[in-house]
């Protein structure tokens, strides 16, 4: 099984990359939060790869840390997640946040996951309870008071693109690419133009 990948990024898509190693160039499937992370085409990457073989061929999910994938499997081993509900966790909190969500039980941040109902939410911060802990490292668990969440830039951007009827992971991706090249100080028209512009709109 494929475990790591190190080669040259050919092509990235909306859902996945393609990395050439040796002349042979493997598809891997990707987060939104990884595919925004993604250098420019032509740059030699290392990609932490995951192989799943199923009826339909092996599919390898990729992550450009070891502990994006270790968090991937764990989450795969709450019943009703497969790989897909675990990539939409992970598009909205890093590893270490998934911990902080799994020891301060927070249903609603994992609940924020596309895809996610609050059953399935309470279900992953119920079966994780010491589990990510366990599985990674993420360094010491800070106790305090989470700031009364307001609304980001990027996304009131992701969901006016949705509004336009643009799907949302591609609406993410773009935005992500629109934050990174205008800084997050950038206004919200600033990151909708660019955003619509990266995408040919």
């Amino acid at each position: 099984m494929i475990g790591r990948l190190r080669g040259l990024l050919l092509e990235i898509s909306e859902e996945e990359v393609l990395v050439e190693c040796a002349g042979v160039g493997y598809l891997v499937r990707c987060g939104v939060r990884t595919l925004a992370a993604m250098p420019e085409l032509g740059a030699e990457i290392i990609v932490h790869i995951e192989s799943q073989t199923r009826e339909d061929g092996t599919r390898l999910y990729g992550f450009l840390s070891k502990d994006e994938r270790t968090s991937f499997q764990v989450l795969q081993s709450v019943q009703g997640v497969g790989p897909k509900a675990a990539l939409s966790v992970l598009d909205v909190l890093t590893p270490g946040q998934l911990a902080q969500a799994v020891a301060h039980e927070d249903k609603t941040s994992v609940g924020r996951a596309n895809g996610v109902g609050p059953k399935l939410a309470a279900r992953i911060v119920a079966e994780l309870k010491g589990k990510v802990l366990a599985s990674v490292d993420f360094g010491p668990i800070v106790h305090t008071p989470a700031a009364p969440a307001k609304p980001s830039v990027g996304g009131e951007s992701v969901a006016a693109l949705v509004g336009l009827g643009i799907p949302e992971t591609q609406s993410r991706l773009a935005v992500e690419q629109a934050m990174k090249q205008l800084g997050e100080e950038a206004d919200l028209a600033a990151v909708i133009r660019a955003s619509l512009k990266a995408m040919g709109k």
